[in-house]
């Protein structure tokens, strides 16, 4: 087997393949940390440093020489944050209240190794479409939304409910690519 050149600390499937897709050989390695926003941060600053302390929790637990990437998305409507939904209810409700609206999305990437922690935050306007009753329900029992903030994917179903955004549509699945190929670059790592 080949030898990893990052590890991800995310459970995350779609972070993986972003990576994968940059031409990267990913070890996954979750770092559980607490997951609360620092509320005396604004937004983007806060979802930026929960990703910087999964990148340096992982970076401990694994005791490595191997860039360690962290990353943390989250969806914001009228400066509510919508997380990830607890349960269906929650999922047919936050759909609602996107119905027809527009909302941000905002992901936090950091990568650190032992002697550098770089941190970077993608924030994309998305609108979506007037959404009916049967289209969410039918959504929601598709169990898609279950883990996804705001609870939609918009690489999957999901996709069908956004009308158009401005910004970044990988930094919506939850990894930048743009700005994650900058900061690995900065590391050592060539992507591509």
């Amino acid at each position: 087997m080949t030898k990893p050149q990052l590890l991800l600390a995310s459970r995350s499937p779609r972070r993986a393949e972003l990576l994968a897709q940059l031409g990267l050989r990913v070890q996954v390695w979750p770092a559980d940390v607490d997951e609360h926003l620092d509320e005396s941060l604004e937004l983007p600053e806060a979802v930026t440093d929960l990703a910087r302390r999964k990148a340096l929790r992982g970076l401990e637990l694994a005791g490595t020489e191997l860039p360690v990437l962290g990353a943390d998305t989250v969806v914001c409507l009228n400066g509510d944050v919508l997380g990830k939904p607890v349960n269906n209810a929650e999922a047919g409700a936050f759909l609602r209240r996107l119905s027809g609206s527009r909302h941000q999305v905002i992901t936090g990437v950091a990568v650190v190794t032992a002697t550098q922690v770089l941190s970077c935050v993608s924030c994309t306007d998305v609108w979506f479409c007037a959404l009916t009753d049967a289209q969410i329900d039918r959504y929601v029992a598709t169990g898609e939304p279950a883990d996804k903030a705001g609870a939609y994917g918009i690489q999957g179903l999901g996709g069908i409910f956004v009308a158009r955004l401005e910004g970044s549509y990988s930094g919506v699945m939850g990894l930048p690519v743009a700005e994650t190929a900058g900061l690995l670059s900065r590391v050592g790592l060539a992507v591509l």
